[in-house]
């Protein structure tokens, strides 16, 4: 896909685990420096924030592009990885839910500093919509159908359809910092209570 370095297929031997751990310290400083100060923001600036050198950050992602759709991979994944647990780990499926859209958001602000570079012409960018789309829709899908099954919310309610209101909200703010998109997600989130 696009020449990231993330699809190589399975040619490539898997990287050792002190190197994953190493490249999502780099991802979660780029993520940081790109809501801070934009996707342009200086590599010195993300490696000062992960602690290494500029020149790790090269060896490691060879182009900005290959960064920023590293980032975004990881972002996804991080969520993707969060849904479940949340079920297993919070106190309702209504709890997880809404935990989860809370996390969503964290990552719609992020995705929100990217939005140029994903709009742009670049084709390695043109895969990212669908990837986001096929591995988030069907986490918001579970939580939601197991809030339902358990009562706490109405049933029905479609995963893409809320994640893309969400989404909606989060854009509304723009500069405007009297608008607080989160309470706003919130009050949809529990605008999906079941009535009791």
């Amino acid at each position: 896909m696009g020449g990231s370095q993330q699809d190589t297929g399975g040619a490539s031997k898997p990287k050792r685990a002190d190197a994953r751990r190493n490249e999502g310290v780099l991802l979660d400083a780029a993520a940081a420096v790109f809501v801070a100060s934009g996707v342009e923001a200086p590599i010195r600036d993300i490696a000062a924030e992960a602690g290494v050198g500029t020149a790790t950050i090269y060896r490691h992602f060879p182009t900005r592009a290959d960064l920023i759709v590293a980032v975004y991979r990881h972002q996804v994944e991080a969520l993707a990885e969060t849904g479940p647990s949340l079920l297993v780990t919070g106190p309702s499926p209504y709890d997880a839910l809404a935990r989860w859209i809370d996390l969503f958001v964290n990552f719609v602000v992020t995705k929100q500093g990217l939005a140029k570079v994903l709009q742009s012409d670049d084709p390695c960018f043109d895969p990212l919509h669908s990837y986001f789309v096929e591995r988030l829709v069907p986490v918001c899908g579970q939580l939601l159908d197991t809030a339902a099954a358990s009562g706490e919310i109405r049933p029905g309610m479609d995963a893409y359809s809320l994640m893309r209101g969400v989404g909606g909200l989060c854009a509304g703010a723009g500069g405007n910092r009297g608008y607080d998109a989160r309470q706003m997600v919130e009050l949809l989130v529990a605008g999906l209570r079941q009535a009791v």
